[in-house]
């Protein structure tokens, strides 16, 4: 029996430690980007344990914290702190 591959941790926990530590370095979040992969944004979106009020969706847009997500056209998800 082939050995299954390790399973991802959820990106939710990971990705509010990098904006936090952001925002305490002086990073406004709404000059932030969470590039993700498609898996780590579907992972995200079906994350039981974050509570509802962590993500939204306005105008297209989805948003993880109050932070923009890109989704999809990077190989490993990253948080974008701006310029």
């Amino acid at each position: 029996m082939p050995a299954q591959p390790p399973r991802r941790k959820p990106p939710g926990p990971h990705f509010r430690a990098q904006i936090e530590a952001a925002e305490a370095e002086g990073v406004a979040r709404e000059h932030m980007t969470l590039r993700l992969t498609m898996a780590d944004v579907a992972n995200l979106k079906r994350d039981r344990e974050l509570p509802v009020t962590d993500i939204s969706f306005a105008d297209g847009v989805m948003r993880y914290l109050g932070v923009k997500v890109e989704q999809g056209g990077v190989a490993e998800s990253v948080l974008d702190r701006g310029a």
